[in-house]
């Protein structure tokens, strides 16, 4: 059984700012990690690995300081680590991002073939959702997404997916070779091996920028996004509300004369 993990380095979200100005992210300063849905899927790729002895490899489209997350990944226990890097891959939004991983992924298939992508749910400092559904898109194959929980059957060679949804949760079976995305809830991610941290730093790195995957330069990078952030801003602070000291009866009244105010009900 051969994996594919697609994982993002994304800034710790608990310590990031934005300038009040530009509207724009403060980057300097705030620690970079592994995003949280990626780790969980990670992690369903290394169950898979201690079970049936599956391959697996770690994807990342970022800049050359992405590294960091592959190292991890390999002190985690992954296989291989590929880097996706290059200046012309800058600016992408989700369908120029979901392009060039796909393109990759493509050349991982021809070199050696995949039996099963995993990617996180969402990430963080994007919180889309798009990325992995559009990599399946891109592909041609079946996705299953918000995945918490997924068991393989080896002898027909398909997963029994626990998919949750608001109000309850779906149990799906697909076959493989499929997509599925991951929540960060789905599972408790391992610790990185004292060994494992040692080895990783003497563990090779693929590097592919552009030229190494086959892929038109208009699909990808600034130029091949359709979509571009104009402001982030913070939420505005709610103003201060009204207290009543009343009984349950007038209470209940109250509440309900409110909710009628704002076409609630």
């Amino acid at each position: 059984m051969k994996i594919v993990v697609c994982i993002k380095q994304v800034p710790d979200t608990t310590e990031i700012k934005l300038d009040p100005v530009k509207g724009t992210l403060i980057r300097d300063g705030v620690p970079s990690i592994m995003n949280p849905d990626d780790k969980a899927g990670l992690e369903e790729a290394l169950k898979l690995k201690d079970l049936y002895g599956a391959k697996v490899t770690v994807v990342t489209m970022g800049p050359p300081q992405a590294e960091a997350i592959l190292r991890e990944a390999y002190a985690m226990g992954v296989d291989n680590a590929i880097l996706i890097t290059d200046r012309k891959f800058g600016g992408a939004d989700t369908l120029a991002t979901s392009n060039t991983i796909a393109a990759a992924i493509k050349k991982i298939v021809n070199e050696d073939g995949c039996d099963l992508i995993i990617a996180g749910r969402q990430a963080i400092d994007g919180d889309t959702a798009q990325v992995g559904p559009q990599i399946a898109e891109h592909l041609g194959l079946p996705q299953v997404s918000y995945v918490k929980e997924m068991k393989y059957d080896e002898a027909d060679k398909s997963l029994t997916i626990k998919r949750v949804v608001e109000d309850g949760y779906y149990l799906l079976k697909v076959s493989t070779p499929a997509l599925v995305t991951v929540l960060a809830e789905a599972n408790q991610p391992r610790y990185m091996r004292v060994k494992g941290i040692v080895e990783a730093f003497d563990k090779p790195i693929t590097t592919w920028g552009f030229a190494d995957i086959d892929i038109d330069e208009k699909i990808i990078g600034l130029a091949g996004s359709p979509t571009k952030v104009k402001k982030s801003f913070t939420k505005g602070a709610k103003a201060a509300g009204e207290v009543f000291e009343v009984e349950a009866k007038e209470a209940a009244q109250m509440i309900l004369e409110k909710l009628k105010e704002k076409f609630v009900i």
